[in-house]
């Protein structure tokens, strides 16, 4: 590899042996994510990954996304060990709605310089999420831009396909009037709602507010702010296998109102009692600081609600039970009615 190295080209801003060195260095984490079907072809043009042997009528299952602003925040606090956990959560909490197990991932990072260490950093976040969602990381991309970044930003993004059992997969019109909504309590801000955030503290005009402890929070609010999006795969597949639920929905950006109703069909409505919903501090921090009125706040952040789950009334309770018993923690904030449209407050 090191005869490809080219003078004119790093003069540009481009070290292609960087990227070389990243990828050794990114090996062992890539190891720890081996599970059964992943072929070995690191440094190869594609990702392999054989299908394991499934039912009559196996349906992939794929989502893509990215940490979003939240990247600011690791960037401000010099910490990239835990934002490729972001990465893999956000799409494997939304292929999990369908039912569907994880099978792999990957990821692409664009940075203004490479720096294989950093590189290594962010990747470890990515091969950790992997294991806790229990797909492999086959493969992923590292691509310099200088002049389009300056050294020290970089972007993540990454997608994650799934394979599910079509007959098993929910449909979200079978969901009925008396339904009851089941929350999976967050770990926090998760990876939504950055801009709003960083607005609300003022980060972007001083960052030394990343440093200040806050009392409520037990730790300071950079701390905070970098605690990384839960991941829920464990839990809801085998919910899925235990008691299935009607239909699941993640809670991402638009909040309550932009992704509740994506899990039942017209005609249709919930609501949610505000009480019941188990807030964290930060959710009470940035309302109190930013003077944010709570339909605002219920319409942009998890709230402390990172997935739902909806489920018949005779098996709520068997279903919170369940839910508890995987580790989460799991408790009813409303149910579905006919008379209403979108998500209602009570």
């Amino acid at each position: 590899m090191n005869n490809s190295f080219s003078e004119s080209y790093k003069n540009a801003g481009v070290d292609v042996t960087a990227g070389y060195r990243s990828v050794e260095l990114i090996k062992k984490h890539v190891e720890r994510t081996k599970i059964p079907g992943m072929l070995e072809n690191i440094g190869g043009f594609g990702g392999l990954f054989a299908l394991p042997k499934t039912g009559s009528q196996p349906v992939l299952v794929s989502g893509t996304d990215g940490v979003g602003t939240k990247l600011k925040i690791a960037m401000l606090m010099n910490k990239h060990d835990t934002i490729g956990i972001d990465c893999v959560a956000m799409c494997v909490n939304d292929i999990i709605c369908a039912g569907a197990k994880p099978l792999f991932f990957l990821d692409y990072i664009a940075a203004g310089k490479n720096k294989p260490e950093k590189i290594e950093q962010i990747v470890s976040g990515v091969a950790e999420g992997c294991v806790q969602a229990e797909c492999a990381l086959v493969g992923g991309e590292t691509a310099e831009h200088p002049g389009m970044m300056g050294e020290d930003e970089y972007d993540i993004a990454g997608f994650s396909v799934g394979i599910a059992e079509k007959s098993q997969i929910p449909d979200k019109n079978n969901v009925k009037k008396g339904n009851v909504i089941i929350a999976l309590a967050s770990s926090g801000v998760h990876s939504n709602a950055f801009s709003l955030t960083r607005k609300v503290f003022k980060i972007d005009d001083d960052s030394s507010i990343l440093n200040k402890h806050f009392p409520q929070l037990g730790k300071t609010l950079g701390e905070e702010l970098l605690i990384p999006t839960r991941i829920y795969v464990k839990s809801i597949l085998q919910l899925f296998e235990k008691l299935p639920p009607l239909s699941v929905c993640h809670i991402t950006g638009g909040g309550f109102q932009e992704n509740i109703p994506r899990a039942f069909g017209e005609n249709l409505g919930v609501v949610i009692k505000v009480s019941a919903v188990q807030t964290p501090e930060i959710f009470k921090l940035i309302a109190a600081q930013g003077n944010i009125p709570q339909r605002d706040m219920f319409n942009t952040y998890n709230m402390g609600a990172g997935m739902c789950v909806i489920t018949s009334e005779e098996k709520a309770d068997e279903s919170v039970r369940l839910l508890q018993s995987f580790g989460e923690k799991a408790y009813v904030i409303g149910e579905v009615r006919d008379n209403i449209t979108g998500v209602q407050f009570d």
